[in-house]
């Protein structure tokens, strides 16, 4: 498998990388990180459900889908530490895999419309494919683990919630959501990974671009001064003498 031509793990990187990031997305924006059931033992009276987020909290009754109690302004006043860390690390991860998904597009967009045979004067200048698919990779990868550390840490930090007050909270599904991105990230890095080691066998160095001289300027470089100086010295005229018969 050649690094200079599409292939189907490129373009299977790049989606599973776009999915990735929706799904971070979705769980940034819904209000579904924790629960909190406030159960009441009056008969007349229903059950309430707090569903905390990043951004803000809904309190429902059990049975209904409206929120009695919406607080957008939840994202200044967050006092569950674990939230706050996500707050930052959530939308860091994100911005580190769309950066990651440009880089991979140029890759694509380079080895699919730019020619196999660069102009001499814009070699240097060239951009290299498998340089960008690498550094997509590792970008894909701090992008996974600034996610996951802390999505794992909310399920420990319930637990010692429950632990310190009353066992009445849970962990929803947006907890689920980033784990499941942070491993389609993960899973992204590696096809990108694999394509790279693919393209390892070629001469030039994954900072520099694939074409890092021109063709011809190994096979047509003329020698240096000194060694035509010495081969002046043995090209002189020498006249043959012959005996005639």
């Amino acid at each position: 498998m050649g690094c200079r031509d599409v292939h189907a793990a490129t373009v299977l990187a790049f989606l599973s990388g776009t999915a990735s990031v929706a799904g971070l997305l979705a769980a940034v924006l819904l209000p579904n990180w924790r629960q909190m059931r406030l159960y009441t033992f009056n008969k007349n009276e229903r059950n309430v459900t707090v569903y905390t987020g990043l951004w803000i909290k809904c309190a429902r009754f059990d049975g209904s889908r409206d929120c009695v109690i919406y607080d957008p302004q939840w994202y200044t006043a967050v006092d569950q530490l674990d939230l706050r860390v996500l707050q930052f690390a959530l939308p860091l991860s994100m911005l580190t895999a769309v950066s990651a998904l440009f880089l991979c597009l140029i890759g694509m967009c380079n080895t699919a419309f730019v020619s196999t045979v660069p102009n001499i004067k814009l070699a240097k200048c060239l951009v290299n494919s498998a340089g960008c698919h690498l550094v997509a990779g590792l970008l894909f990868l701090l992008a996974c683990a600034i996610c996951l550390t802390p999505s794992i840490w909310v399920i420990f930090y319930n637990n010692y919630l429950n632990r310190k007050y009353e066992p009445i909270f849970s962990f929803d599904i947006s907890v689920f959501i980033a784990i499941a991105s942070a491993g389609g990230l993960f899973f992204t890095s590696v096809l990108l990974f694999l394509w790279y080691c693919a393209c390892k066998s070629l001469p030039s160095p994954f900072w520099q671009p694939l074409y890092s001289h021109a063709p011809s300027m190994h096979s047509y470089a003329s020698q240096p001064y000194s060694a035509r100086s010495r081969l002046s010295a043995i090209e002189i005229d020498i006249p043959v003498v012959t005996h005639a018969s």
